[in-house]
Protein backbone atom coordinates (compact mmCIF):
# COMPACT_ATOMS: atom_id res chain seq x y z
CA UNK A 1 0.00 0.00 0.00
CA UNK A 2 1.20 3.35 -0.84
CA UNK A 3 2.84 5.58 2.38
CA UNK A 4 -0.10 8.01 2.58
CA UNK A 5 2.43 9.78 5.07
CA UNK A 6 4.90 10.85 2.19
CA UNK A 7 4.06 13.86 0.44
CA UNK A 8 4.70 13.46 -3.26
CA UNK A 9 5.86 16.43 -4.78
CA UNK A 10 4.56 17.17 -8.22
CA UNK A 11 7.04 16.69 -11.07
CA UNK A 12 7.96 20.25 -12.57
CA UNK A 13 6.50 22.46 -10.16
CA UNK A 14 10.22 23.22 -8.93
CA UNK A 15 12.05 23.69 -11.68
CA UNK A 16 12.85 27.43 -12.73
CA UNK A 17 10.36 28.74 -9.95
CA UNK A 18 11.92 31.72 -8.53
CA UNK A 19 10.82 31.68 -4.57
CA UNK A 20 9.97 35.43 -4.93
CA UNK A 21 7.05 34.81 -7.43
CA UNK A 22 5.85 31.79 -5.41
CA UNK A 23 6.10 34.53 -1.98
CA UNK A 24 3.86 36.87 -4.27
CA UNK A 25 0.47 34.35 -3.75
CA UNK A 26 -1.56 35.13 -1.23
CA UNK A 27 -3.12 32.47 1.07
CA UNK A 28 -5.50 31.23 -1.39
CA UNK A 29 -9.50 30.94 -1.01
CA UNK A 30 -9.98 27.50 -2.56
CA UNK A 31 -13.09 27.45 -4.49
CA UNK A 32 -13.15 24.00 -5.82
CA UNK A 33 -12.28 21.13 -3.54
CA UNK A 34 -13.61 17.48 -2.43
CA UNK A 35 -14.74 15.88 0.69
CA UNK A 36 -15.14 12.08 0.56
CA UNK A 37 -18.20 11.79 3.57
CA UNK A 38 -17.55 10.36 6.57
CA UNK A 39 -19.07 6.83 7.32
CA UNK A 40 -21.56 7.90 9.71
CA UNK A 41 -23.16 11.08 7.98
CA UNK A 42 -26.88 9.66 7.53
CA UNK A 43 -26.47 6.72 9.84
CA UNK A 44 -26.24 9.05 12.83
CA UNK A 45 -28.93 11.27 11.63
CA UNK A 46 -31.91 9.53 9.98
CA UNK A 47 -34.99 8.35 11.63
CA UNK A 48 -34.44 4.54 12.95
CA UNK A 49 -36.50 3.22 10.24
CA UNK A 50 -34.76 4.38 7.30
CA UNK A 51 -30.97 3.22 8.27
CA UNK A 52 -31.35 0.84 6.65
CA UNK A 53 -32.24 1.58 3.46
CA UNK A 54 -30.51 5.23 4.06
CA UNK A 55 -26.78 5.45 2.77
CA UNK A 56 -24.29 3.42 5.15
CA UNK A 57 -20.98 1.78 4.76
CA UNK A 58 -20.70 -1.79 4.29
CA UNK A 59 -17.34 -3.68 3.87
CA UNK A 60 -16.57 -6.37 1.38
CA UNK A 61 -14.34 -7.46 -1.50
CA UNK A 62 -13.73 -5.36 -4.45
CA UNK A 63 -15.75 -5.89 -7.97
CA UNK A 64 -14.77 -4.88 -11.66
CA UNK A 65 -16.08 -1.07 -12.19
CA UNK A 66 -17.26 0.49 -15.42
CA UNK A 67 -17.43 4.11 -15.95
CA UNK A 68 -20.92 4.61 -18.33
CA UNK A 69 -20.89 7.95 -19.46
CA UNK A 70 -20.13 9.43 -15.57
CA UNK A 71 -22.05 6.55 -13.73
CA UNK A 72 -20.83 3.55 -12.48
CA UNK A 73 -21.46 -0.02 -12.81
CA UNK A 74 -20.19 -2.19 -10.27
CA UNK A 75 -21.23 -4.84 -7.92
CA UNK A 76 -18.98 -6.72 -4.94
CA UNK A 77 -16.75 -9.70 -6.12
CA UNK A 78 -16.52 -12.28 -4.19
CA UNK A 79 -13.24 -13.05 -3.12
CA UNK A 80 -10.38 -10.83 -1.82
CA UNK A 81 -9.49 -8.04 0.36
CA UNK A 82 -12.62 -6.30 1.61
CA UNK A 83 -12.91 -2.57 0.36
CA UNK A 84 -15.78 0.36 1.76
CA UNK A 85 -19.12 0.27 -0.21
CA UNK A 86 -21.76 2.97 0.46
CA UNK A 87 -25.34 1.22 0.72
CA UNK A 88 -28.39 3.51 -0.45
CA UNK A 89 -31.65 1.64 -1.42
CA UNK A 90 -29.85 -1.34 -2.28
CA UNK A 91 -27.34 0.00 -4.44
CA UNK A 92 -23.53 -0.47 -3.86
CA UNK A 93 -21.52 2.01 -4.56
CA UNK A 94 -17.55 1.99 -4.24
CA UNK A 95 -15.19 3.79 -2.48
CA UNK A 96 -12.92 4.72 -5.36
CA UNK A 97 -9.03 5.35 -5.40
CA UNK A 98 -9.11 7.92 -7.58
CA UNK A 99 -11.61 10.25 -5.38
CA UNK A 100 -8.88 10.23 -2.94
CA UNK A 101 -5.70 10.51 -4.48
CA UNK A 102 -3.71 13.06 -2.58
CA UNK A 103 -0.36 11.83 -1.86
CA UNK A 104 -0.53 8.82 -4.30
CA UNK A 105 1.60 8.43 -7.71
CA UNK A 106 -0.29 8.77 -10.72
CA UNK A 107 0.56 5.59 -12.11
CA UNK A 108 -1.45 4.25 -8.70
CA UNK A 109 -4.30 6.26 -9.28
CA UNK A 110 -7.18 4.18 -10.25
CA UNK A 111 -11.03 3.20 -9.78
CA UNK A 112 -10.14 -0.20 -7.87
CA UNK A 113 -11.68 0.49 -4.60
CA UNK A 114 -10.26 1.51 -1.07
CA UNK A 115 -10.80 1.78 2.36
CA UNK A 116 -10.89 4.80 4.37
CA UNK A 117 -7.74 4.18 6.17
CA UNK A 118 -6.19 3.67 2.57
CA UNK A 119 -6.47 7.46 2.20
CA UNK A 120 -5.40 10.57 3.72
CA UNK A 121 -7.20 11.64 7.21
CA UNK A 122 -7.66 14.91 5.18
CA UNK A 123 -10.10 13.53 2.55
CA UNK A 124 -12.30 13.37 5.41
CA UNK A 125 -11.60 14.37 8.96
CA UNK A 126 -11.85 18.38 9.25
CA UNK A 127 -8.21 18.30 11.49
CA UNK A 128 -6.21 16.65 8.73
CA UNK A 129 -8.13 18.38 6.07
CA UNK A 130 -7.10 22.03 8.03
CA UNK A 131 -3.22 20.47 8.30
CA UNK A 132 -3.19 19.52 4.49
CA UNK A 133 -5.08 23.28 3.88
CA UNK A 134 -1.86 24.58 5.54
CA UNK A 135 0.55 22.68 3.66
CA UNK A 136 -0.91 23.92 0.59
CA UNK A 137 -1.10 27.64 1.33
CA UNK A 138 -5.08 27.91 1.29
CA UNK A 139 -6.86 29.63 4.02
CA UNK A 140 -10.36 28.59 3.03
CA UNK A 141 -12.20 26.28 1.33
CA UNK A 142 -15.79 25.34 -0.20
CA UNK A 143 -15.89 21.63 -1.02
CA UNK A 144 -18.06 19.31 -3.22
CA UNK A 145 -19.62 16.63 -2.55
CA UNK A 146 -18.80 12.83 -2.89
CA UNK A 147 -20.62 10.08 -2.78
CA UNK A 148 -24.17 12.05 -3.42
CA UNK A 149 -22.78 13.27 -6.66
CA UNK A 150 -21.54 17.08 -7.66
CA UNK A 151 -25.35 18.15 -6.95
CA UNK A 152 -26.62 15.48 -4.99
CA UNK A 153 -28.04 13.25 -7.86
CA UNK A 154 -27.80 10.14 -5.83
CA UNK A 155 -30.95 11.64 -3.52
CA UNK A 156 -32.75 12.53 -7.14
CA UNK A 157 -32.93 8.83 -8.12
CA UNK A 158 -33.82 7.74 -5.12
CA UNK A 159 -37.23 5.85 -5.04
CA UNK A 160 -38.42 6.75 -1.19
CA UNK A 161 -38.77 10.81 -1.49
CA UNK A 162 -39.34 10.97 2.03
CA UNK A 163 -35.89 9.29 2.31
CA UNK A 164 -34.32 11.25 -0.23
CA UNK A 165 -35.34 14.54 1.31
CA UNK A 166 -34.27 13.28 4.31
CA UNK A 167 -30.74 12.53 3.49
CA UNK A 168 -30.15 16.14 1.69
CA UNK A 169 -31.00 17.66 5.27
CA UNK A 170 -28.86 15.29 6.56
CA UNK A 171 -26.05 15.93 4.55
CA UNK A 172 -26.67 19.56 5.16
CA UNK A 173 -27.02 19.70 8.57
CA UNK A 174 -23.76 17.46 8.85
CA UNK A 175 -22.00 20.25 6.25
CA UNK A 176 -22.99 23.27 8.40
CA UNK A 177 -22.85 22.06 11.99
CA UNK A 178 -19.77 19.58 11.88
CA UNK A 179 -17.48 19.77 8.09
CA UNK A 180 -17.52 23.48 8.68
CA UNK A 181 -18.69 24.22 11.89
CA UNK A 182 -15.27 23.01 13.46
CA UNK A 183 -13.35 24.39 11.71
CA UNK A 184 -12.98 27.92 13.07
CA UNK A 185 -14.48 29.17 9.81
CA UNK A 186 -11.68 27.72 7.10
CA UNK A 187 -14.23 25.32 5.73
CA UNK A 188 -16.88 26.91 3.92
CA UNK A 189 -20.23 25.43 3.65
CA UNK A 190 -22.14 24.24 -0.07
CA UNK A 191 -25.32 22.95 0.86
CA UNK A 192 -27.70 20.34 -1.78
CA UNK A 193 -31.13 20.83 -2.23
CA UNK A 194 -34.08 18.39 -3.56
CA UNK A 195 -33.66 18.14 -7.25
CA UNK A 196 -36.46 16.55 -7.95
CA UNK A 197 -39.10 19.92 -6.46
CA UNK A 198 -38.62 23.69 -7.16
CA UNK A 199 -40.39 24.39 -4.17
CA UNK A 200 -38.70 22.24 -1.60
CA UNK A 201 -35.54 23.17 -3.42
CA UNK A 202 -36.14 26.72 -2.69
CA UNK A 203 -37.14 26.33 0.72
CA UNK A 204 -33.92 24.34 1.61
CA UNK A 205 -32.26 27.25 0.35
CA UNK A 206 -33.74 29.64 2.35
CA UNK A 207 -33.07 27.54 5.54
CA UNK A 208 -29.47 26.84 4.71
CA UNK A 209 -29.45 30.59 4.30
CA UNK A 210 -30.62 31.15 7.80
CA UNK A 211 -27.58 29.96 9.45
CA UNK A 212 -24.61 31.61 6.95
CA UNK A 213 -24.77 28.90 3.83
CA UNK A 214 -23.60 31.20 0.72
CA UNK A 215 -23.60 28.55 -1.73
CA UNK A 216 -25.95 25.94 -2.89
CA UNK A 217 -24.84 23.03 -5.86
CA UNK A 218 -26.57 22.73 -8.50
CA UNK A 219 -26.46 20.74 -12.04
CA UNK A 220 -24.93 22.64 -14.87
CA UNK A 221 -27.09 21.54 -17.38
CA UNK A 222 -30.75 19.57 -15.59
CA UNK A 223 -32.16 18.79 -18.54
CA UNK A 224 -29.49 16.20 -18.64
CA UNK A 225 -30.55 14.69 -15.47
CA UNK A 226 -34.71 13.97 -17.42
CA UNK A 227 -35.35 17.75 -14.90
CA UNK A 228 -37.18 20.66 -16.49
CA UNK A 229 -34.82 22.81 -18.74
CA UNK A 230 -33.47 26.24 -17.94
CA UNK A 231 -35.62 27.23 -21.12
CA UNK A 232 -38.89 26.25 -19.14
CA UNK A 233 -38.84 28.70 -15.70
CA UNK A 234 -39.55 25.94 -13.83
CA UNK A 235 -36.14 26.94 -12.20
CA UNK A 236 -37.19 30.48 -11.02
CA UNK A 237 -38.56 30.17 -7.82
CA UNK A 238 -35.22 28.11 -6.69
CA UNK A 239 -33.07 30.90 -8.62
CA UNK A 240 -35.33 33.50 -6.76
CA UNK A 241 -34.73 31.91 -3.28
CA UNK A 242 -30.73 32.37 -4.32
CA UNK A 243 -31.16 35.46 -5.76
CA UNK A 244 -33.56 37.29 -2.21
CA UNK A 245 -30.89 35.17 -0.14
CA UNK A 246 -26.86 35.92 -1.23
CA UNK A 247 -26.43 32.03 -2.03
CA UNK A 248 -24.37 31.51 -5.23
CA UNK A 249 -25.55 28.54 -7.95
CA UNK A 250 -22.38 26.49 -7.50
CA UNK A 251 -22.01 23.97 -10.54
CA UNK A 252 -19.02 21.57 -10.83
CA UNK A 253 -18.12 19.64 -14.25
CA UNK A 254 -20.24 17.12 -14.53
CA UNK A 255 -23.36 17.78 -12.74
CA UNK A 256 -25.12 16.63 -15.29
CA UNK A 257 -23.57 12.81 -15.21
CA UNK A 258 -24.08 12.78 -19.11
CA UNK A 259 -20.74 13.25 -20.36
CA UNK A 260 -19.66 14.75 -23.72
CA UNK A 261 -18.74 11.59 -25.77
CA UNK A 262 -17.14 11.01 -29.46
CA UNK A 263 -18.10 7.44 -29.87
CA UNK A 264 -18.45 4.14 -27.14
CA UNK A 265 -14.76 2.73 -27.55
CA UNK A 266 -13.06 6.04 -27.08
CA UNK A 267 -10.68 5.89 -24.44
CA UNK A 268 -12.04 7.78 -20.92
CA UNK A 269 -9.24 10.34 -21.91
CA UNK A 270 -11.22 11.14 -25.27
CA UNK A 271 -14.29 12.61 -22.32
CA UNK A 272 -11.90 13.47 -19.93
CA UNK A 273 -10.39 16.13 -22.68
CA UNK A 274 -13.56 17.75 -23.67
CA UNK A 275 -15.40 17.72 -20.49
CA UNK A 276 -15.76 21.47 -20.69
CA UNK A 277 -18.42 21.36 -23.54
CA UNK A 278 -21.09 20.82 -20.73
CA UNK A 279 -19.59 24.14 -18.76
CA UNK A 280 -19.67 25.98 -22.15
CA UNK A 281 -23.11 24.33 -23.38
CA UNK A 282 -24.62 25.17 -19.78
CA UNK A 283 -23.20 29.16 -19.98
CA UNK A 284 -25.34 29.58 -23.23
CA UNK A 285 -28.48 28.14 -21.94
CA UNK A 286 -28.17 30.31 -18.90
CA UNK A 287 -27.81 33.65 -20.68
CA UNK A 288 -30.37 32.64 -23.66
CA UNK A 289 -32.63 31.13 -21.20
CA UNK A 290 -32.96 35.07 -19.51
CA UNK A 291 -32.18 33.86 -15.80
CA UNK A 292 -29.03 36.11 -15.26
CA UNK A 293 -31.54 38.79 -16.66
CA UNK A 294 -34.92 38.31 -14.95
CA UNK A 295 -32.76 37.78 -11.45
CA UNK A 296 -29.78 40.70 -12.14
CA UNK A 297 -28.41 39.76 -8.45
CA UNK A 298 -28.25 36.00 -9.07
CA UNK A 299 -24.22 34.98 -9.19
CA UNK A 300 -23.39 32.01 -10.76
CA UNK A 301 -20.16 29.74 -10.48
CA UNK A 302 -18.61 27.08 -12.87
CA UNK A 303 -16.52 24.50 -10.59
CA UNK A 304 -13.54 22.94 -12.29
CA UNK A 305 -14.45 24.16 -15.48
CA UNK A 306 -11.15 26.19 -16.06
CA UNK A 307 -11.78 29.39 -18.39
CA UNK A 308 -9.47 29.38 -21.81
CA UNK A 309 -13.20 28.31 -23.58
CA UNK A 310 -15.28 31.74 -22.08
CA UNK A 311 -13.72 33.89 -24.49
CA UNK A 312 -14.84 32.21 -27.74
CA UNK A 313 -18.26 31.25 -26.25
CA UNK A 314 -18.98 34.74 -25.61
CA UNK A 315 -17.33 36.05 -28.94
CA UNK A 316 -20.28 33.58 -30.65
CA UNK A 317 -22.72 34.02 -28.50
CA UNK A 318 -22.93 37.61 -28.89
CA UNK A 319 -22.99 37.22 -33.03
CA UNK A 320 -25.37 34.95 -32.94
CA UNK A 321 -27.58 37.54 -30.33
CA UNK A 322 -26.58 40.10 -33.34
CA UNK A 323 -26.57 38.47 -36.55
CA UNK A 324 -29.04 35.63 -36.26
CA UNK A 325 -31.95 37.84 -34.76
CA UNK A 326 -34.44 37.28 -37.03
CA UNK A 327 -34.70 33.76 -36.31
CA UNK A 328 -32.68 31.98 -33.74
CA UNK A 329 -34.80 33.97 -30.75
CA UNK A 330 -31.43 34.97 -28.79
CA UNK A 331 -33.16 38.25 -27.58
CA UNK A 332 -36.63 36.99 -26.68
CA UNK A 333 -35.19 36.26 -23.17
CA UNK A 334 -31.51 38.22 -23.40
CA UNK A 335 -32.19 41.43 -24.60
CA UNK A 336 -28.94 42.79 -23.82
CA UNK A 337 -25.34 41.04 -25.82
CA UNK A 338 -25.11 37.59 -23.54
CA UNK A 339 -21.61 38.88 -22.53
CA UNK A 340 -22.90 41.89 -20.54
CA UNK A 341 -24.85 39.42 -18.05
CA UNK A 342 -21.51 37.07 -18.01
CA UNK A 343 -19.18 40.09 -16.84
CA UNK A 344 -22.22 40.88 -14.14
CA UNK A 345 -23.32 37.91 -12.83
CA UNK A 346 -20.65 34.52 -13.88
CA UNK A 347 -17.30 33.38 -12.50
CA UNK A 348 -15.52 30.34 -13.59
CA UNK A 349 -12.52 28.36 -11.72
CA UNK A 350 -9.40 27.40 -12.40
CA UNK A 351 -6.21 25.80 -11.43
CA UNK A 352 -4.60 24.41 -14.63
CA UNK A 353 -5.27 26.89 -17.25
CA UNK A 354 -2.13 29.19 -18.35
CA UNK A 355 -4.15 29.36 -22.06
CA UNK A 356 -6.95 30.91 -20.48
CA UNK A 357 -4.53 33.40 -18.42
CA UNK A 358 -2.88 34.67 -21.65
CA UNK A 359 -6.50 35.63 -22.33
CA UNK A 360 -7.18 37.07 -18.96
CA UNK A 361 -8.19 40.71 -20.38
CA UNK A 362 -11.39 39.17 -22.31
CA UNK A 363 -11.58 36.59 -20.17
CA UNK A 364 -12.14 39.40 -17.01
CA UNK A 365 -10.11 39.61 -14.05
CA UNK A 366 -13.05 39.89 -11.76
CA UNK A 367 -14.94 36.88 -12.93
CA UNK A 368 -12.34 33.82 -12.10
CA UNK A 369 -11.20 32.73 -9.05
CA UNK A 370 -8.88 29.72 -8.12
CA UNK A 371 -9.26 26.44 -6.74
CA UNK A 372 -7.09 23.16 -5.88
CA UNK A 373 -9.26 19.99 -6.69
CA UNK A 374 -7.85 18.41 -3.45
CA UNK A 375 -7.59 15.23 -3.17
CA UNK A 376 -8.46 14.55 -6.19
CA UNK A 377 -5.73 13.36 -8.87
CA UNK A 378 -6.10 16.25 -10.77
CA UNK A 379 -6.01 18.36 -8.40
CA UNK A 380 -2.13 20.81 -7.45
CA UNK A 381 -2.05 19.76 -3.92
CA UNK A 382 0.40 20.26 -1.92
CA UNK A 383 1.89 22.49 -4.58
CA UNK A 384 -1.08 24.64 -5.07
CA UNK A 385 0.74 27.72 -4.32
CA UNK A 386 3.10 27.35 -7.15
CA UNK A 387 0.72 26.12 -9.69
CA UNK A 388 -0.49 28.86 -9.22
CA UNK A 389 2.63 30.94 -9.41
CA UNK A 390 3.72 29.53 -12.88
CA UNK A 391 0.15 30.66 -14.32
CA UNK A 392 -0.31 33.96 -12.64
CA UNK A 393 2.41 34.96 -10.67
CA UNK A 394 3.13 37.46 -12.89
CA UNK A 395 0.52 39.45 -12.85
CA UNK A 396 -0.11 43.00 -10.62
CA UNK A 397 0.15 42.01 -7.25
CA UNK A 398 -3.98 43.38 -7.01
CA UNK A 399 -4.63 40.69 -10.17
CA UNK A 400 -2.94 37.89 -8.27
CA UNK A 401 -5.24 38.66 -5.26
CA UNK A 402 -8.26 38.68 -7.12
CA UNK A 403 -7.66 35.41 -8.57
CA UNK A 404 -6.47 33.68 -5.64
CA UNK A 405 -8.61 34.91 -3.38
CA UNK A 406 -10.35 38.57 -3.14
CA UNK A 407 -13.02 37.52 -5.42
CA UNK A 408 -14.01 34.57 -3.83
CA UNK A 409 -13.94 36.65 -0.73
CA UNK A 410 -16.60 38.93 -2.02
CA UNK A 411 -18.56 36.57 -3.83
CA UNK A 412 -18.97 34.47 -0.81
CA UNK A 413 -19.02 37.31 1.63
CA UNK A 414 -16.24 36.63 3.77
CA UNK A 415 -13.84 38.69 6.06
CA UNK A 416 -10.44 37.49 4.77
CA UNK A 417 -7.10 38.44 7.16
CA UNK A 418 -4.60 40.79 5.63
CA UNK A 419 -2.35 38.92 3.33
Amino acid sequence: MTDLATDQARPGLEADLDASVVARIPDIVDMDAHVVEPPDVWSSRLPAKYREAGPRILHAPAGEVKLVGSSYIEAPGTEGPEVAWWSYEGKLTSLKRYIAAAGVPADEVTMDGITYADMRPGCWKVPDRLADMDLNGVHAQLAFPNYPRFCGQMFLWGQDKELSKLCVEAYNDWMVDEWCGTSGGRLLPLCLVPLWDVELAAAEVRRNAARGVRAVAFSELPAYLNLPSLHSRYWDPFFAACEETGTVVAMHIGSGTKTPQTSPDAPEAVQATILFGNSAASLVDFLFAGVPHRFPNLKLLYAEAQIGWIPYVLDRADDVWLTHRGWAHGQQNCPEPPSTYYRRQVYSCFFKDPVGVDLLDRVGVDNVVFETDYPHQDGTWPDSKKAAARQFGHLPQADINKIARDNAASLLGLTLPTP
